[in-house]
């Protein structure tokens, strides 16, 4: 079996390694040798856009995929010309707008922070009006880890942002005061079986994913949250993983985002449950059984920002794991992440405090 996939980051480099022991081999569209896919993985080099490659991806796959939500639609669209895609190019096309991305989840019945479409300068007023301060704007399309993004506090503040994000298509958005950040991946194969991983607490830092923390216990919350995500899935008869990402509010769950694909927030997954996220995404994309998203444990998991530490000083901490993705350092960047599992959840938040430490 061969899945394609289009891009050759972290997450693809991740899904090679979880299909090698199914006998399942990954070709990777996106990138180059020294891509981190490309390290482990056979690689056609090239673009996105590259239509002679994206020809050669699909029919040398069973199945394409992707796996970072900014893949063009057109090149989608091109290699489901020659093998199934899986997600879909519309389940796609929903995480890649945010004002799609908000329409949607609100016409599915989830709560989302109220916003307001920016387009021309009249709609900085409506904002003004509607949203009070502060607001965070976005570029509609295109962000990602806090990138294209804006808190402002003010009229000036917000129109000095649109500037900044060089008055492109934005959604302005209310503040929303929360208690934690909270993420559900679920996954769903051919035959529209559903499976479920337990609610990851998230930590961010400047708007990059900084720690996560699972399970986050709360049987209501989990009952909520997957019957959202179940919904979304069905709407789209999608097939392999998404995640939603939330904030906890006093009034419940209000979403903040969808990714269609593998999420940063399941790296933990790879030794903290049955079957790693990645795995499910494989099994789902080609129709195989899915696996058990039962944990093994409390796990927490790590970023690796800009610099990469010491092995020694990550491996001496018992239970550690160190994912190394094979890129050249620089500030921001994602370069690894570790895991550790302990019994209790308190135990593994004293660990994760003890791996801190031991880390740049």
């Amino acid at each position: 079996m061969r899945v394609g996939i289009l891009g050759a980051g972290q997450l693809g480099r991740m899904l090679a390694l979880a299909g090698y022991p199914l006998g399942i081999d990954c070709l990777f569209l996106g990138g180059d040798r020294n891509s981190p896919a490309g390290q482990v993985s056979r690689i056609l080099e090239g673009g996105l856009d590259d239509n002679a490659q994206l020809d050669a991806l699909a029919a040398q796959s069973d199945v394409v995929t992707f796996e970072f939500e900014n893949v063009p639609a057109e090149a989608l669209k091109r290699a489901a010309a020659g093998a199934p895609v899986h997600p879909s190019v519309d389940a796609l096309a929903a995480g890649q707008d945010r004002l799609q991305e908000k329409r949607l989840l609100r016409n599915a019945g989830i709560p989302t922070a109220p916003y307001v479409a920016v387009s021309e300068t009249a709609d900085l007023r409506r904002a003004e009006s509607e949203l009070g301060w502060p607001q965070v704007l976005k570029a509609r399309r295109l962000g990602y880890d806090g990138k294209s993004q804006r808190i402002v506090h003010s009229a000036a503040e917000l129109a000095a942002a649109w500037s900044e994000l060089n008055r492109v298509p934005s959604i302005a958005e209310g503040w929303v005061r929360f208690e934690r950040e909270l993420s559900l991946i679920g996954v769903r194969g051919a035959g529209g079986q559903t499976a479920f991983y337990p609610l990851s607490e998230n930590v961010h830092t400047q708007g990059i994913l900084s720690t996560t923390v699972a399970p986050y216990q709360d049987p209501q919350l989990q009952r909520t949250a997957e019957a959202w995500l179940k919904n979304l899935m069905e709407r789209f008869d999608y097939r392999g993983v998404l995640t939603v990402e939330f904030f906890h509010t006093e009034a419940g769950l209000v979403a903040n985002e969808i990714a269609p694909r593998v999420h940063n927030s399941g790296h933990w997954t790879i030794e903290g449950a049955e079957t790693s996220q990645f795995e499910n995404h494989l099994r789902g994309v080609l129709g195989l059984p899915l696996g058990s998203t039962a944990t093994r444990g409390h796990a927490a998991m790590l970023n690796l920002i800009g610099r990469m530490p010491d092995p020694t000083a990550v491996l001496s901490i018992p239970g550690a794991h160190l994912h190394d993705y094979g890129k050249t350092p620089r500030p921001g960047r994602k370069l690894g992440h570790c895991t550790l599992l302990r019994s209790r959840r308190e135990d593994v938040e004293a660990a994760l405090e003890t791996l801190k430490s031991a880390t740049p």
